[in-house]
């Protein structure tokens, strides 16, 4: 949740615009998305490399949008630019927050709606948990629809702060001397170029990421009152207050450590697994026709390309759901505390125990939420 965003998706990233339009556990996610579409724009190199040697990869991360010239944020544009991602990225961030508001009720075990029975493709009986439709229209009877959108102040806050801070790093710390990777770079020197590239977005997005994580908590724990109708965290100020005084500057920063982990790995894990696949696995001759992952005008690409982000998110996903619980977890809240969860010791507690239970993915999934057999539900 995020974030997982890492983030993103909560799911038009890219820079600066990545972390305003990812919200929670999902910066790192828009970045790199934005870096391996950036791949399948690139245009077609003007000679076709050898067939028995591999083809080189493409750049690997974010676009430069601040350092060319003539780019939306060259020159006296840049302030401008900023805004605008601050405001679109406000936007974006505002529309999901409902789907992200229901995803962390289902991830900290709120069910408050019994299972109804259907049937899965074979035929069989199967207990199905309400969808997000469902779950949405639940929380509008009980608080109206503008409870929809609980906890959404602090956690624009925490987007525009992540932009903000992405943006003045890219100022002190340029991008320009990282070489692009090039279609005439061996394996060896392309290789090169897309790890310095990733790094400096690594490090990029865990700046932000620390930056911005008290805010995130403070939105986690105003989303979760709804649980036990609880009023403790209201206002920003107010729980910036409440947290140092109850857990010290520690308190600000509960959950941070999968969430960091998880926006690494996909970030990693995106770029890597593209530059290997247009490396040794696309041959100029598909990457220039209808469909080839090369080509700019086929949304064919797209799709391929969106195929494994897809995948590197599941796999990140169980570390932005360590994240999320962790920061509710032992707060005070009734969805902090048994019987919605055990008191974890440290996030690897927690991720032992939801790996026990089988719940490593859960919210993953928000319209065909099928019982898991470990569920206090059953058929009758």
């Amino acid at each position: 949740m995020g974030a997982s965003d890492p983030e993103v998706a909560p799911w038009a990233r890219g820079g600066a615009a990545g972390m305003a339009g990812a919200g929670a556990g999902a910066g790192a996610r828009g970045g790199a998305a934005a870096g391996v579409e950036a791949r399948a724009r690139d245009p077609p190199p003007a000679h076709r490399a050898h067939p028995r040697h591999p083809r080189p990869a493409a750049q690997p991360s974010a676009r430069r949008m601040d350092g060319g010239s003539g780019g939306l944020g060259s020159g006296d544009n840049a302030p401008t630019t900023e805004a605008l991602f601050v405001a679109l990225g406000a936007g974006v961030t505002a529309l999901s927050h409902p789907l992200l508001y229901v995803k962390l009720l289902i991830q900290v075990g709120h069910e408050p709606m019994p299972p109804t029975l259907g049937t899965n493709v074979l035929g069989r009986k199967v207990l199905y948990l309400p969808s997000f439709f469902t779950y949405a229209k639940y929380i509008v009877q009980v608080d109206g629809k503008i409870g929809l959108f609980r906890g959404l102040s602090p956690r624009l806050m925490s987007n525009a702060l992540s932009t903000v801070t992405r943006g003045s790093m890219k100022k002190v710390f340029p991008p320009d001397e990282i070489e692009q990777v090039s279609n005439k770079d061996d394996m060896k020197t392309s290789l090169k170029k897309v790890v310095k590239e990733t790094s400096y977005e690594m490090m990029m997005q865990c700046v932000s990421r620390m930056l911005a994580h008290p805010l995130h908590v403070i939105s986690m724990r105003c989303m979760v009152q709804f649980v036990g109708r609880e009023a403790k965290y209201s206002g920003v100020l107010s729980s910036i207050g409440k947290i140092f005084k109850e857990e010290g500057l520690l308190g600000f920063f509960v959950g941070l450590i999968p969430h960091l982990l998880g926006d690494v790995v996909f970030l990693w894990g995106c770029n890597l697994l593209a530059h290997f696949i247009n490396a040794y696995l696309v041959d100029d001759s598909v990457s220039d026709t209808p469909g080839g992952l090369g080509n700019d005008q086929n949304p064919g690409s797209q799709v391929g390309l969106s195929g494994f982000q897809i995948a590197v998110s599941m796999l990140t996903y169980p570390f932005l759901l360590v994240g999320d619980l962790m920061a509710v977890n032992n707060c005070g809240l009734q969805a902090g505390l048994p019987p919605y969860s055990p008191v974890f010791k440290s996030w690897i507690h927690c991720w032992k125990y939801l790996s026990v239970q089988g719940q490593l993915f859960r919210g993953s999934s928000l319209l065909f939420r099928r019982v898991s057999s470990g569920s206090c539900f059953a058929l009758e």
